[in-house]
């Protein structure tokens, strides 16, 4: 008599167990089926990267001026870190592998320590209107190493033309104002703005590659918890402590930094982690073309910059970028939806 075998995925012990006790066959360490993700979603965490991540430049500017700025993101991104963590684990989330954690070390440095803290470093050295420009090459850098890699498909004309577009109205809403803050140009902290780009591409692009644990929100928190000590640790070496008074903090600092860990990173990193899960890094990159746009809002409505026609026009400025692999068709005048499979996204500029 032929028994019927079971055939079962598990990732729980003592499932695999009970299966193999009844003559089940078991597929060992399989993940489970998960529904593509709705387009609300979709266009929600979009909203957050693009509009968050773009308010959080005059979030870090009030908060950088009574906190040393590697010390005060290392401060932000461990505290959102840890409480995320805390969370995800307090509900019942599985405890990460040593590995993970090993992984999720190189993410923090590469896209926390390396991101971030280089491009603080730059800063100090060229005008933030420069600095701005160079970090919109992320979604550059991003597709030719996701070409390199193979991990996105041959790209198309209509891909470039996005990017260099995209590229195009940041340059335009810079302007030769946004360079005229000094006469001669600093080499090494234009590269390291470059550079800055080309470390977070890297990392997006990893994290697309490692085995992460399958809530994104645990390893969002373990990516922030590893680059948040590594930042502080960074701060430390370079003597910002002693730059450090508490007595000199403003309330706006601390308002600004509390900001900053709760929308800029629980809500907008967590939200980024998830979207590079879900689709293509080059799509995600995007941002980098949207946050300056954010920025110099925000700088005029709440800090009473210049708002001036260019930036107007650059506002009007439509980036058309079609993700490389997905299949694109017009819906209507407000941008460009994106399909893949059952999922779909708009990304208007």
């Amino acid at each position: 008599m032929v028994r019927e075998l079971q055939v079962m995925q598990t990732t729980r012990p003592a499932e695999t167990r009970a299966a193999l006790y009844r003559g089940g066959l078991v597929e060992i360490g399989a993940r489970a089926t998960v529904p593509a993700p709705s387009r609300a979603h979709i266009a929600l965490a979009f909203a957050a990267i693009y509009l968050i991540w773009g308010s959080t430049y005059l979030g870090i500017r009030y908060a950088v001026e009574t906190i040393p700025p590697l010390l005060m993101m290392g401060t932000r991104h461990l505290t959102a870190g840890l409480f995320t963590y805390a969370f995800v684990r307090r509900r019942g989330g599985p405890a990460p592998q040593p590995a993970q954690w090993m992984y999720a070390a190189v993410l923090g440095a590469a896209l926390f320590l390396g991101g971030h803290g280089v491009l603080a470093w730059a800063e100090q050295k060229i005008p933030s209107g420069l600095a701005a420009l160079l970090c919109a090459t992320l979604p550059l850098w991003t597709v030719l190493l996701g070409w390199i890699q193979r991990s996105e498909r041959i790209l198309g004309v209509k891909t470039w033309a996005g990017i260099l577009l995209g590229f195009a109205g940041v340059v335009l809403l810079i302007g030769p104002d946004g360079f005229a803050q000094h006469r001669s140009l600093n080499l090494l902290g234009a590269a390291g703005a470059v550079f800055s780009a080309f470390l977070w591409a890297v990392g997006t692009l990893y994290s697309k590659r490692v085995r992460l644990p399958d809530s994104t929100v645990l390893s969002a928190a373990m990516q922030m918890i590893t680059g948040g000590m590594l930042l502080l640790l960074t701060g430390f070496a370079t003597g910002e402590a002693g730059r450090l008074h508490m007595s000199s903090v403003s309330a706006r600092s601390i308002l600004a930094l509390a900001y900053l860990i709760v929308f800029g990173s629980i809500v907008a990193f967590t939200a980024f982690t998830w979207l590079v899960s879900v689709t293509t890094a080059s799509l995600v990159s995007t941002y980098a073309y949207v946050n300056p746009v954010i920025a110099v809002f925000l700088g005029w409505a709440l800090a009473g910059e210049k708002l001036g026609v260019r930036i107007l026009a650059c506002h009007g400025h439509h980036c058309d970028q079609r993700d490389p692999g997905e299949h694109a068709e017009e819906s209507d005048e407000r941008g460009t939806r994106f399909v893949q499979g059952s999922r779909t996204v708009r990304d208007c500029c």
